[in-house]
Protein backbone atom coordinates (compact mmCIF):
# COMPACT_ATOMS: atom_id res chain seq x y z
CA UNK A 1 0.00 0.00 0.00
CA UNK A 2 2.73 2.24 0.98
CA UNK A 3 4.69 1.10 -2.33
CA UNK A 4 1.12 1.92 -4.05
CA UNK A 5 1.04 5.78 -2.60
CA UNK A 6 4.50 6.27 -3.36
CA UNK A 7 4.17 5.51 -6.52
CA UNK A 8 0.71 8.10 -7.28
CA UNK A 9 2.73 10.60 -5.28
CA UNK A 10 5.87 10.61 -7.92
CA UNK A 11 3.24 10.28 -10.73
CA UNK A 12 1.37 13.25 -9.13
CA UNK A 13 4.71 15.37 -9.13
CA UNK A 14 5.76 14.57 -12.51
CA UNK A 15 2.55 16.05 -13.96
CA UNK A 16 2.50 18.74 -11.73
CA UNK A 17 6.10 19.50 -13.05
CA UNK A 18 5.17 19.35 -16.44
CA UNK A 19 2.05 21.27 -15.89
CA UNK A 20 4.41 23.77 -14.50
CA UNK A 21 7.14 23.39 -16.82
CA UNK A 22 4.76 23.94 -19.72
CA UNK A 23 3.52 26.80 -18.50
CA UNK A 24 6.61 28.30 -18.02
CA UNK A 25 7.44 27.74 -21.79
CA UNK A 26 4.07 28.87 -22.86
CA UNK A 27 5.23 32.21 -20.86
CA UNK A 28 8.86 32.26 -22.24
CA UNK A 29 7.29 31.41 -26.01
CA UNK A 30 4.69 34.61 -25.77
CA UNK A 31 7.57 36.50 -24.41
CA UNK A 32 9.86 35.61 -27.08
CA UNK A 33 7.09 36.81 -29.63
CA UNK A 34 6.08 39.83 -28.15
CA UNK A 35 10.26 40.93 -28.11
CA UNK A 36 10.11 39.85 -31.81
CA UNK A 37 7.32 41.72 -32.61
CA UNK A 38 8.70 44.77 -30.89
CA UNK A 39 11.85 44.55 -32.27
CA UNK A 40 10.10 44.10 -35.73
CA UNK A 41 8.37 47.43 -35.19
CA UNK A 42 11.35 49.37 -33.85
CA UNK A 43 13.14 48.64 -37.44
CA UNK A 44 9.98 49.64 -39.05
CA UNK A 45 9.74 53.03 -36.78
CA UNK A 46 13.72 53.62 -37.72
CA UNK A 47 12.88 53.68 -41.56
CA UNK A 48 9.94 56.41 -41.32
CA UNK A 49 11.58 59.05 -38.60
CA UNK A 50 11.82 61.86 -39.73
CA UNK A 51 14.32 64.37 -37.77
CA UNK A 52 14.61 67.58 -38.84
CA UNK A 53 17.55 67.41 -41.00
CA UNK A 54 15.41 65.12 -42.84
CA UNK A 55 12.78 66.93 -43.09
CA UNK A 56 15.00 70.16 -44.27
CA UNK A 57 16.37 67.74 -47.25
CA UNK A 58 12.92 67.31 -48.32
CA UNK A 59 11.51 70.82 -48.28
CA UNK A 60 14.62 71.50 -50.43
CA UNK A 61 14.04 69.23 -53.12
CA UNK A 62 10.95 70.47 -53.18
CA UNK A 63 11.34 73.85 -53.99
CA UNK A 64 14.11 72.49 -56.39
CA UNK A 65 11.22 70.50 -58.00
CA UNK A 66 8.79 73.69 -58.41
CA UNK A 67 11.52 75.65 -60.19
CA UNK A 68 12.19 72.86 -62.32
CA UNK A 69 8.42 72.50 -62.90
CA UNK A 70 7.97 76.12 -63.15
CA UNK A 71 10.85 75.80 -66.20
CA UNK A 72 9.06 73.61 -68.92
CA UNK A 73 6.57 71.47 -69.26
CA UNK A 74 7.36 67.93 -68.13
CA UNK A 75 10.50 69.05 -66.72
CA UNK A 76 9.57 67.68 -62.56
CA UNK A 77 7.36 65.24 -61.50
CA UNK A 78 6.13 68.57 -60.27
CA UNK A 79 3.61 69.77 -62.99
CA UNK A 80 3.12 72.94 -61.45
CA UNK A 81 -0.39 73.81 -63.49
CA UNK A 82 -0.94 77.26 -64.87
CA UNK A 83 -4.33 78.19 -63.51
CA UNK A 84 -4.55 81.23 -65.80
CA UNK A 85 -6.21 82.84 -62.42
CA UNK A 86 -4.46 86.48 -62.27
CA UNK A 87 -6.40 88.11 -60.04
CA UNK A 88 -7.64 86.55 -56.83
CA UNK A 89 -10.84 88.56 -54.70
CA UNK A 90 -9.86 91.54 -52.65
CA UNK A 91 -13.32 92.47 -51.33
CA UNK A 92 -13.96 94.92 -54.00
CA UNK A 93 -16.70 92.49 -55.63
CA UNK A 94 -19.76 93.30 -56.20
CA UNK A 95 -23.12 91.55 -57.63
CA UNK A 96 -24.49 87.90 -58.17
CA UNK A 97 -22.25 84.93 -59.22
CA UNK A 98 -22.82 81.20 -59.20
CA UNK A 99 -20.71 78.34 -58.35
CA UNK A 100 -20.57 74.50 -59.75
CA UNK A 101 -18.34 72.55 -57.62
CA UNK A 102 -18.25 68.58 -59.27
CA UNK A 103 -15.76 66.77 -57.48
CA UNK A 104 -17.36 63.10 -57.13
CA UNK A 105 -20.78 61.38 -56.86
CA UNK A 106 -22.26 64.78 -55.73
CA UNK A 107 -21.95 68.14 -57.08
CA UNK A 108 -23.18 71.33 -55.19
CA UNK A 109 -24.53 74.41 -56.62
CA UNK A 110 -23.73 77.66 -55.13
CA UNK A 111 -24.82 81.83 -55.59
CA UNK A 112 -23.52 84.18 -53.59
CA UNK A 113 -24.82 87.59 -53.32
CA UNK A 114 -21.90 90.47 -52.86
CA UNK A 115 -21.57 93.73 -51.43
CA UNK A 116 -18.19 94.68 -51.58
CA UNK A 117 -16.22 96.46 -49.18
CA UNK A 118 -19.11 97.52 -47.17
CA UNK A 119 -21.30 94.56 -48.10
CA UNK A 120 -18.65 92.10 -48.22
CA UNK A 121 -20.95 88.18 -48.66
CA UNK A 122 -24.87 89.83 -48.14
CA UNK A 123 -26.22 86.12 -48.99
CA UNK A 124 -25.67 82.93 -49.86
CA UNK A 125 -27.67 79.71 -50.71
CA UNK A 126 -26.44 76.08 -52.14
CA UNK A 127 -28.09 72.85 -52.97
CA UNK A 128 -25.93 69.49 -53.67
CA UNK A 129 -27.42 66.69 -55.70
CA UNK A 130 -26.65 63.35 -55.89
CA UNK A 131 -25.19 61.82 -59.05
CA UNK A 132 -27.72 58.80 -60.32
CA UNK A 133 -24.96 55.54 -60.69
CA UNK A 134 -25.75 55.18 -64.19
CA UNK A 135 -24.93 58.67 -65.06
CA UNK A 136 -21.02 58.09 -64.24
CA UNK A 137 -20.26 55.37 -66.81
CA UNK A 138 -22.64 56.75 -69.51
CA UNK A 139 -22.71 59.71 -72.06
CA UNK A 140 -20.94 62.96 -71.99
CA UNK A 141 -24.35 64.56 -72.79
CA UNK A 142 -26.69 63.14 -70.40
CA UNK A 143 -24.35 63.81 -67.02
CA UNK A 144 -23.74 67.17 -68.19
CA UNK A 145 -27.77 67.67 -69.42
CA UNK A 146 -28.29 66.26 -65.68
CA UNK A 147 -25.65 68.94 -64.23
CA UNK A 148 -27.24 72.10 -66.31
CA UNK A 149 -31.24 70.53 -65.53
CA UNK A 150 -30.19 71.25 -61.57
CA UNK A 151 -28.30 74.11 -62.08
CA UNK A 152 -31.57 75.71 -64.00
CA UNK A 153 -33.84 74.74 -61.31
CA UNK A 154 -31.58 75.94 -59.20
CA UNK A 155 -31.43 79.33 -60.67
CA UNK A 156 -35.30 79.13 -61.09
CA UNK A 157 -35.97 79.44 -57.39
CA UNK A 158 -34.00 82.39 -57.09
CA UNK A 159 -35.71 85.37 -54.39
CA UNK A 160 -35.11 88.87 -54.63
CA UNK A 161 -32.60 88.91 -52.32
CA UNK A 162 -30.47 88.27 -55.19
CA UNK A 163 -30.11 91.04 -57.89
CA UNK A 164 -28.58 90.71 -61.18
CA UNK A 165 -27.94 94.16 -62.31
CA UNK A 166 -30.15 94.72 -66.23
CA UNK A 167 -28.15 94.05 -69.36
CA UNK A 168 -25.78 91.43 -67.25
CA UNK A 169 -25.80 87.43 -67.70
CA UNK A 170 -25.32 85.30 -64.91
CA UNK A 171 -21.50 84.24 -63.95
CA UNK A 172 -20.60 80.88 -63.17
CA UNK A 173 -17.14 79.58 -61.56
CA UNK A 174 -16.69 75.82 -62.20
CA UNK A 175 -15.06 73.90 -59.62
CA UNK A 176 -14.09 70.55 -61.98
CA UNK A 177 -11.74 68.40 -59.73
CA UNK A 178 -10.73 65.82 -61.97
CA UNK A 179 -7.59 65.83 -64.30
CA UNK A 180 -7.99 68.69 -66.77
CA UNK A 181 -5.35 70.15 -69.09
CA UNK A 182 -5.99 73.92 -68.39
CA UNK A 183 -6.47 75.64 -71.78
CA UNK A 184 -7.05 79.07 -70.36
CA UNK A 185 -9.17 80.56 -66.98
CA UNK A 186 -12.28 79.28 -68.69
CA UNK A 187 -11.61 76.61 -71.18
CA UNK A 188 -9.79 73.12 -70.29
CA UNK A 189 -9.83 69.49 -72.23
CA UNK A 190 -10.37 66.49 -69.56
CA UNK A 191 -7.52 64.16 -69.33
CA UNK A 192 -8.78 61.33 -67.50
CA UNK A 193 -11.48 60.03 -65.45
CA UNK A 194 -11.63 59.48 -62.02
CA UNK A 195 -13.69 58.56 -58.34
CA UNK A 196 -15.54 55.74 -59.95
CA UNK A 197 -16.40 57.98 -63.42
CA UNK A 198 -16.04 56.11 -66.52
CA UNK A 199 -17.59 58.40 -69.40
CA UNK A 200 -17.68 57.79 -72.92
CA UNK A 201 -17.10 60.89 -75.44
CA UNK A 202 -15.73 63.36 -72.96
CA UNK A 203 -11.84 62.69 -72.58
CA UNK A 204 -9.86 65.09 -74.60
CA UNK A 205 -12.99 67.60 -75.01
CA UNK A 206 -13.46 71.09 -73.28
CA UNK A 207 -15.55 70.35 -70.04
CA UNK A 208 -16.34 74.27 -70.03
CA UNK A 209 -17.67 73.92 -73.53
CA UNK A 210 -19.72 70.55 -72.45
CA UNK A 211 -21.49 72.49 -69.76
CA UNK A 212 -22.62 75.74 -71.99
CA UNK A 213 -23.71 73.37 -74.43
CA UNK A 214 -26.05 71.32 -71.73
CA UNK A 215 -26.94 74.68 -70.29
CA UNK A 216 -27.94 76.22 -73.90
CA UNK A 217 -29.78 72.75 -74.18
CA UNK A 218 -31.62 74.11 -71.00
CA UNK A 219 -32.33 77.61 -71.87
CA UNK A 220 -29.78 79.04 -69.17
CA UNK A 221 -28.24 81.92 -70.00
CA UNK A 222 -25.00 81.89 -67.97
CA UNK A 223 -21.35 82.35 -68.35
CA UNK A 224 -18.46 80.07 -67.31
CA UNK A 225 -16.16 82.76 -66.36
CA UNK A 226 -13.84 80.28 -64.33
CA UNK A 227 -12.54 76.98 -64.65
CA UNK A 228 -10.65 75.61 -61.34
CA UNK A 229 -9.92 72.88 -58.81
CA UNK A 230 -10.89 72.60 -55.17
CA UNK A 231 -7.34 73.54 -54.15
CA UNK A 232 -7.64 77.06 -56.53
CA UNK A 233 -11.04 77.90 -55.11
CA UNK A 234 -9.75 77.34 -51.40
CA UNK A 235 -6.98 80.16 -52.31
CA UNK A 236 -9.22 82.19 -53.58
CA UNK A 237 -12.00 81.58 -50.82
CA UNK A 238 -9.10 82.46 -47.86
CA UNK A 239 -7.81 85.77 -49.76
CA UNK A 240 -11.25 87.15 -49.89
CA UNK A 241 -10.90 86.96 -46.35
CA UNK A 242 -7.19 87.97 -45.75
CA UNK A 243 -5.31 89.62 -48.33
CA UNK A 244 -2.09 87.71 -46.77
CA UNK A 245 -3.03 84.23 -48.08
CA UNK A 246 -0.43 83.32 -50.54
CA UNK A 247 -0.81 79.24 -50.95
CA UNK A 248 -3.77 76.57 -49.89
CA UNK A 249 -3.49 73.20 -49.29
CA UNK A 250 -5.63 70.54 -49.43
CA UNK A 251 -5.47 67.88 -46.88
CA UNK A 252 -8.28 65.58 -47.38
CA UNK A 253 -8.65 62.42 -49.16
CA UNK A 254 -6.75 63.47 -51.69
CA UNK A 255 -3.43 66.01 -51.29
CA UNK A 256 -2.51 69.13 -53.35
CA UNK A 257 -0.99 72.32 -53.13
CA UNK A 258 -1.72 75.64 -54.61
CA UNK A 259 0.04 79.20 -54.35
CA UNK A 260 0.72 82.78 -55.62
CA UNK A 261 3.77 83.02 -58.15
CA UNK A 262 5.53 86.29 -59.89
CA UNK A 263 4.74 85.66 -63.20
CA UNK A 264 8.30 86.50 -64.56
CA UNK A 265 9.80 83.82 -62.13
CA UNK A 266 7.73 81.35 -65.07
CA UNK A 267 9.35 80.70 -67.48
CA UNK A 268 7.36 78.59 -69.37
CA UNK A 269 5.08 81.33 -69.26
CA UNK A 270 5.54 82.69 -73.11
CA UNK A 271 2.52 85.43 -73.20
CA UNK A 272 2.50 88.82 -72.45
CA UNK A 273 2.64 89.06 -68.46
CA UNK A 274 -0.65 89.46 -66.32
CA UNK A 275 -1.51 92.85 -65.51
CA UNK A 276 -1.37 91.63 -61.86
CA UNK A 277 2.66 90.53 -61.79
CA UNK A 278 0.91 87.06 -60.58
CA UNK A 279 -0.51 84.03 -61.39
CA UNK A 280 -1.76 81.26 -59.08
CA UNK A 281 0.40 78.16 -59.87
CA UNK A 282 -1.61 74.46 -59.62
CA UNK A 283 1.16 72.47 -57.93
CA UNK A 284 -0.20 68.73 -58.28
CA UNK A 285 2.48 68.19 -55.27
CA UNK A 286 0.85 64.51 -54.74
CA UNK A 287 3.47 63.48 -57.92
CA UNK A 288 6.34 64.99 -55.84
CA UNK A 289 8.58 61.78 -55.65
CA UNK A 290 12.38 62.05 -53.93
CA UNK A 291 15.18 60.09 -52.57
CA UNK A 292 14.57 62.24 -49.49
CA UNK A 293 11.25 60.42 -48.81
CA UNK A 294 11.44 58.03 -46.12
CA UNK A 295 9.92 55.11 -48.24
CA UNK A 296 9.01 51.54 -46.69
CA UNK A 297 8.35 48.38 -48.33
CA UNK A 298 4.40 49.47 -46.94
CA UNK A 299 4.52 52.00 -49.53
CA UNK A 300 6.12 50.34 -52.18
CA UNK A 301 4.04 47.62 -52.17
CA UNK A 302 0.76 49.23 -51.90
CA UNK A 303 2.24 51.66 -55.04
CA UNK A 304 3.04 48.50 -56.96
CA UNK A 305 -1.01 47.22 -56.45
CA UNK A 306 -2.62 50.49 -56.97
CA UNK A 307 -4.08 51.83 -60.43
CA UNK A 308 -1.36 54.07 -60.98
CA UNK A 309 1.90 52.76 -59.78
CA UNK A 310 4.75 55.38 -59.61
CA UNK A 311 2.68 58.30 -59.76
CA UNK A 312 0.95 60.31 -57.14
CA UNK A 313 3.70 58.85 -54.64
CA UNK A 314 3.71 61.85 -51.99
CA UNK A 315 -0.10 61.69 -52.24
CA UNK A 316 0.54 58.23 -51.08
CA UNK A 317 2.04 59.05 -47.87
CA UNK A 318 0.00 61.95 -46.59
CA UNK A 319 -3.45 61.99 -47.77
CA UNK A 320 -6.31 60.18 -46.04
CA UNK A 321 -7.39 57.90 -48.77
CA UNK A 322 -3.82 56.07 -47.67
CA UNK A 323 -2.30 56.29 -43.93
CA UNK A 324 -5.44 53.76 -42.85
CA UNK A 325 -4.14 50.98 -45.83
CA UNK A 326 -0.44 51.80 -44.77
CA UNK A 327 -1.36 51.12 -40.60
CA UNK A 328 -2.88 47.76 -42.25
CA UNK A 329 0.06 46.55 -44.25
CA UNK A 330 1.91 47.30 -40.83
CA UNK A 331 -0.51 45.22 -38.63
CA UNK A 332 -0.55 42.61 -41.37
CA UNK A 333 2.91 42.18 -41.55
CA UNK A 334 3.44 42.16 -37.57
CA UNK A 335 0.53 39.34 -37.27
CA UNK A 336 2.02 37.32 -40.27
CA UNK A 337 5.63 37.13 -38.26
CA UNK A 338 4.82 36.99 -34.74
CA UNK A 339 0.98 35.81 -33.79
CA UNK A 340 -0.16 38.89 -32.05
CA UNK A 341 -3.86 38.56 -32.31
CA UNK A 342 -3.57 34.95 -32.53
CA UNK A 343 -2.27 31.98 -34.04
CA UNK A 344 -4.33 33.13 -37.28
CA UNK A 345 -3.98 36.18 -39.34
CA UNK A 346 -7.13 37.74 -38.73
CA UNK A 347 -9.17 37.46 -42.58
CA UNK A 348 -10.26 40.77 -42.57
CA UNK A 349 -6.71 42.26 -42.29
CA UNK A 350 -5.56 40.59 -45.13
CA UNK A 351 -8.11 43.07 -47.38
CA UNK A 352 -6.74 45.62 -49.02
CA UNK A 353 -8.11 48.95 -47.30
CA UNK A 354 -10.09 47.19 -45.18
CA UNK A 355 -9.02 49.45 -42.84
CA UNK A 356 -9.60 53.38 -43.18
CA UNK A 357 -8.20 56.62 -42.12
CA UNK A 358 -11.74 57.76 -40.34
CA UNK A 359 -11.21 54.49 -37.96
CA UNK A 360 -7.59 55.30 -37.16
CA UNK A 361 -7.92 58.50 -36.32
CA UNK A 362 -10.61 57.31 -33.76
CA UNK A 363 -8.37 55.11 -31.93
CA UNK A 364 -5.80 57.19 -32.21
CA UNK A 365 -7.49 59.68 -29.88
CA UNK A 366 -8.78 56.91 -27.57
CA UNK A 367 -7.79 58.27 -24.07
CA UNK A 368 -9.81 55.87 -21.91
CA UNK A 369 -7.64 53.91 -19.65
CA UNK A 370 -7.83 50.23 -21.05
CA UNK A 371 -8.15 52.01 -24.65
CA UNK A 372 -11.95 50.53 -25.23
CA UNK A 373 -12.34 52.67 -28.80
CA UNK A 374 -9.01 51.11 -29.75
CA UNK A 375 -10.52 47.09 -28.60
CA UNK A 376 -14.16 48.10 -30.47
CA UNK A 377 -12.66 48.85 -33.51
CA UNK A 378 -10.24 46.21 -34.02
CA UNK A 379 -13.52 43.74 -33.24
CA UNK A 380 -16.30 45.81 -35.56
CA UNK A 381 -13.18 47.22 -38.48
CA UNK A 382 -11.26 43.84 -38.76
CA UNK A 383 -12.88 40.99 -36.74
CA UNK A 384 -10.05 40.88 -34.05
CA UNK A 385 -11.91 39.43 -30.34
CA UNK A 386 -10.30 39.86 -27.20
CA UNK A 387 -7.20 42.00 -27.76
CA UNK A 388 -5.21 43.05 -24.30
CA UNK A 389 -4.59 46.23 -23.18
CA UNK A 390 -0.49 45.74 -24.74
CA UNK A 391 -2.13 44.63 -27.92
CA UNK A 392 -4.02 47.77 -28.20
CA UNK A 393 -0.94 50.17 -27.34
CA UNK A 394 0.81 48.37 -29.85
CA UNK A 395 -2.02 49.40 -32.76
CA UNK A 396 -1.67 52.78 -31.19
CA UNK A 397 1.77 52.78 -31.58
CA UNK A 398 1.76 51.59 -35.41
CA UNK A 399 -1.13 54.21 -36.31
CA UNK A 400 0.58 57.19 -34.29
CA UNK A 401 4.10 56.46 -36.38
CA UNK A 402 2.35 56.49 -39.83
CA UNK A 403 0.00 59.37 -39.31
CA UNK A 404 2.90 61.76 -37.73
CA UNK A 405 5.42 60.55 -40.58
CA UNK A 406 2.44 61.88 -43.21
CA UNK A 407 2.18 64.99 -40.58
CA UNK A 408 5.55 66.12 -40.92
CA UNK A 409 5.50 65.36 -44.47
CA UNK A 410 3.27 67.58 -45.32
CA UNK A 411 4.99 70.42 -42.99
CA UNK A 412 8.08 69.95 -45.42
CA UNK A 413 6.26 70.63 -48.26
CA UNK A 414 4.63 73.34 -46.86
CA UNK A 415 7.76 74.54 -45.91
CA UNK A 416 9.43 74.15 -49.22
CA UNK A 417 6.36 76.51 -50.90
CA UNK A 418 7.11 79.06 -48.02
CA UNK A 419 10.98 78.45 -49.44
CA UNK A 420 10.42 79.14 -52.91
CA UNK A 421 8.26 82.42 -51.57
CA UNK A 422 11.18 83.42 -49.63
CA UNK A 423 9.54 84.07 -47.10
CA UNK A 424 11.65 82.03 -44.73
CA UNK A 425 14.20 84.41 -43.91
CA UNK A 426 14.18 86.84 -41.48
CA UNK A 427 15.11 89.97 -43.76
CA UNK A 428 11.96 88.88 -45.51
CA UNK A 429 9.75 88.27 -42.19
CA UNK A 430 6.14 89.61 -43.44
CA UNK A 431 2.60 87.92 -42.20
CA UNK A 432 2.11 85.16 -44.73
CA UNK A 433 -1.12 83.00 -44.50
CA UNK A 434 -1.47 79.24 -45.67
CA UNK A 435 -4.96 78.45 -46.14
CA UNK A 436 -6.13 74.58 -45.41
CA UNK A 437 -8.81 72.62 -46.08
CA UNK A 438 -9.50 68.86 -46.46
CA UNK A 439 -11.44 66.41 -43.50
CA UNK A 440 -7.94 65.13 -42.51
CA UNK A 441 -6.49 68.42 -41.23
CA UNK A 442 -9.94 69.82 -39.93
CA UNK A 443 -10.80 66.41 -37.93
CA UNK A 444 -7.73 64.45 -36.74
CA UNK A 445 -6.11 66.47 -34.74
CA UNK A 446 -3.13 64.61 -33.88
CA UNK A 447 -1.90 65.05 -37.36
CA UNK A 448 -2.76 68.77 -37.72
CA UNK A 449 -0.93 69.53 -34.57
CA UNK A 450 1.99 67.79 -35.16
CA UNK A 451 2.10 69.24 -38.42
CA UNK A 452 1.56 72.52 -37.12
CA UNK A 453 4.30 72.11 -34.32
CA UNK A 454 6.86 70.62 -37.27
CA UNK A 455 6.20 73.63 -39.37
CA UNK A 456 6.85 75.82 -36.71
CA UNK A 457 9.95 73.75 -35.86
CA UNK A 458 11.34 74.04 -39.23
CA UNK A 459 10.51 78.17 -39.93
CA UNK A 460 12.35 78.73 -35.89
CA UNK A 461 11.40 80.70 -33.62
CA UNK A 462 11.95 84.56 -35.26
CA UNK A 463 9.90 83.70 -38.64
CA UNK A 464 7.20 81.47 -37.13
CA UNK A 465 5.16 84.11 -35.55
CA UNK A 466 5.11 85.19 -38.95
CA UNK A 467 3.75 82.52 -40.61
CA UNK A 468 -0.55 81.58 -40.15
CA UNK A 469 -2.41 78.43 -40.37
CA UNK A 470 -6.03 79.14 -41.57
CA UNK A 471 -8.94 76.63 -41.79
CA UNK A 472 -10.45 77.71 -45.04
CA UNK A 473 -13.84 75.53 -45.12
CA UNK A 474 -15.96 75.16 -47.99
CA UNK A 475 -13.05 77.02 -50.19
CA UNK A 476 -14.14 74.66 -53.62
CA UNK A 477 -17.63 76.35 -53.89
CA UNK A 478 -16.93 79.44 -52.29
CA UNK A 479 -13.92 80.55 -53.91
CA UNK A 480 -15.09 79.66 -57.57
CA UNK A 481 -17.52 81.86 -57.14
CA UNK A 482 -15.80 84.70 -56.11
CA UNK A 483 -12.99 83.82 -58.94
CA UNK A 484 -15.84 84.55 -61.69
CA UNK A 485 -16.57 87.75 -59.38
CA UNK A 486 -13.02 88.66 -59.67
CA UNK A 487 -12.57 87.97 -63.56
CA UNK A 488 -16.19 89.07 -64.20
CA UNK A 489 -16.21 90.81 -68.13
CA UNK A 490 -18.76 93.52 -66.27
CA UNK A 491 -16.51 96.86 -64.69
CA UNK A 492 -18.97 97.44 -62.44
CA UNK A 493 -18.52 94.15 -60.41
CA UNK A 494 -15.66 95.86 -58.38
CA UNK A 495 -16.14 98.43 -55.72
CA UNK A 496 -13.68 101.08 -57.51
CA UNK A 497 -16.09 104.21 -56.62
CA UNK A 498 -14.31 105.05 -53.27
CA UNK A 499 -10.35 105.19 -54.11
CA UNK A 500 -7.72 105.18 -56.52
CA UNK A 501 -4.25 102.54 -55.22
CA UNK A 502 -1.19 104.32 -56.70
CA UNK A 503 1.59 101.39 -55.78
CA UNK A 504 5.03 103.10 -55.40
CA UNK A 505 8.82 101.34 -56.13
CA UNK A 506 11.79 102.84 -56.05
CA UNK A 507 14.77 101.29 -58.33
CA UNK A 508 17.75 102.93 -59.95
CA UNK A 509 16.10 106.63 -59.44
CA UNK A 510 12.70 104.64 -61.62
CA UNK A 511 9.76 105.03 -60.00
CA UNK A 512 7.10 103.00 -61.05
CA UNK A 513 3.04 103.31 -60.37
CA UNK A 514 0.44 100.82 -61.07
CA UNK A 515 -3.17 102.28 -61.05
CA UNK A 516 -4.88 98.77 -60.98
CA UNK A 517 -8.44 100.81 -60.99
CA UNK A 518 -7.40 102.67 -64.15
CA UNK A 519 -5.54 99.50 -66.19
CA UNK A 520 -2.70 102.65 -66.41
CA UNK A 521 1.06 102.69 -66.18
CA UNK A 522 3.14 105.62 -65.29
CA UNK A 523 6.77 106.01 -65.13
CA UNK A 524 8.19 108.59 -63.29
CA UNK A 525 11.63 109.84 -62.98
CA UNK A 526 13.06 111.60 -59.85
CA UNK A 527 15.46 111.44 -57.20
CA UNK A 528 13.10 111.65 -54.18
CA UNK A 529 9.91 109.68 -53.37
CA UNK A 530 8.75 113.13 -51.64
CA UNK A 531 9.10 114.39 -55.57
CA UNK A 532 5.95 113.02 -56.55
CA UNK A 533 3.24 114.98 -55.69
CA UNK A 534 4.90 116.84 -58.68
CA UNK A 535 5.31 114.01 -60.65
CA UNK A 536 1.71 112.31 -60.67
CA UNK A 537 -0.95 112.40 -62.85
CA UNK A 538 -4.24 114.29 -62.06
CA UNK A 539 -7.08 111.92 -60.61
CA UNK A 540 -10.02 112.47 -58.76
CA UNK A 541 -10.94 111.30 -56.33
CA UNK A 542 -7.34 112.10 -54.46
CA UNK A 543 -5.10 109.32 -54.39
CA UNK A 544 -3.90 106.92 -51.95
CA UNK A 545 0.00 106.34 -51.84
CA UNK A 546 1.21 103.02 -50.53
CA UNK A 547 5.36 101.67 -50.05
CA UNK A 548 5.67 98.82 -52.03
CA UNK A 549 6.95 97.23 -49.24
CA UNK A 550 3.52 97.48 -47.77
CA UNK A 551 1.96 96.23 -50.79
CA UNK A 552 1.04 92.23 -51.63
CA UNK A 553 3.45 92.01 -54.19
CA UNK A 554 6.33 93.94 -55.62
CA UNK A 555 5.64 96.86 -57.66
CA UNK A 556 6.48 95.11 -61.31
CA UNK A 557 6.70 96.59 -64.62
CA UNK A 558 3.41 94.43 -66.40
CA UNK A 559 5.43 94.57 -69.56
CA UNK A 560 9.10 93.47 -68.79
CA UNK A 561 8.30 91.71 -65.50
CA UNK A 562 11.23 94.17 -63.80
CA UNK A 563 11.17 95.46 -60.71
Amino acid sequence: MDQKKTVYSAATVAVVACVVAAVVIRKKTKGEKWGKAQRLLTEIEAKCALPIEKLREVAEAMTKEMHTGLASEGGSKLKMLLSYVVKLPTGDEKGLFYALDLGGTNFRVLRLQLGGKEGHVVKQESEEVSIPPHLMTGGSHELFDFIAAALARFVSSESEDFKLPEGRKRELGFTFSFPVKQLSLSSGTLIKWTKGFCIEGAVGQDVVEELTKAMERQGLDMNVTALVNDTIGTLAGGRYDDNDVVAAIIMGTGSNAAYVERAHEIPKWHQALPESGEMVINMEWGNFKSSCLPLTEFDDAMDYESLNPGEQIFEKMVSGMYLGEIVRRVLLKLAQEQPIFGDVVPTKLEIPFSLRTPQISLMHHDSSPDLEVVGAKLKDTLGINNTSLKIRKLVVEVIDMVTKRAAKLAAAGIYGIIKKLGRDKIANKRRTVIAIDGGLYEHYTIFSECMEKTLRELLGEEVESSIVIKHANDGSGLGAALLAASHSEYPEAYDTENQHIIIIGIRKEITFLLSPNTNSFHLCFFLNPTQLSASTPSLSPPLILRPATDCQSDATDSRSGQH
